[in-house]
């Protein structure tokens, strides 16, 4: 009796690896073992990377609020500090957007925290 390999299944998981390796350089868009740690890798980077973006977004929307309260006279933690103290419910988010984009209204926070 002949013997069986699921030749359906293994090409489809390599044509789908193939797929996802396409735009890489050189060997790793076409050579099946290169390509397969390729992408491996790429995945690995992808995973790590969507929580480190949620750090990175963080730390900007920290550094942008600190910079607009220095303008009005006060670190980040002292401002951050007043805003729960006032129960004030904004996030860092909204903060830094009002921060950059509307300062009279980060201005007008600042002056309801004093």
């Amino acid at each position: 009796m002949p013997r069986s390999v699921n030749a359906v299944a293994s090409r489809a998981r390599r044509k789908r690896v193939l797929k996802q390796a396409k735009g890489y350089f050189g060997r790793r868009k076409n050579v099946w073992t290169v390509a397969k740690n390729a992408v491996d890798k790429a995945m690995q980077y992808a995973y790590r990377d969507r929580k480190q973006k949620k750090r990175n977004f963080r730390s900007l929307w920290i550094m942008r609020i600190n910079a607009a309260a220095r303008l009005h006279g006060m670190s980040y933690s002292q401002f951050m500090g007043k805003v729960k103290a006032a129960n004030i419910e904004l996030n860092r988010k909204v903060l830094a957007d009002l921060a950059m984009n509307h300062p009279e209204a980060f201005a007008a926070i600042v002056k309801q925290v004093k």
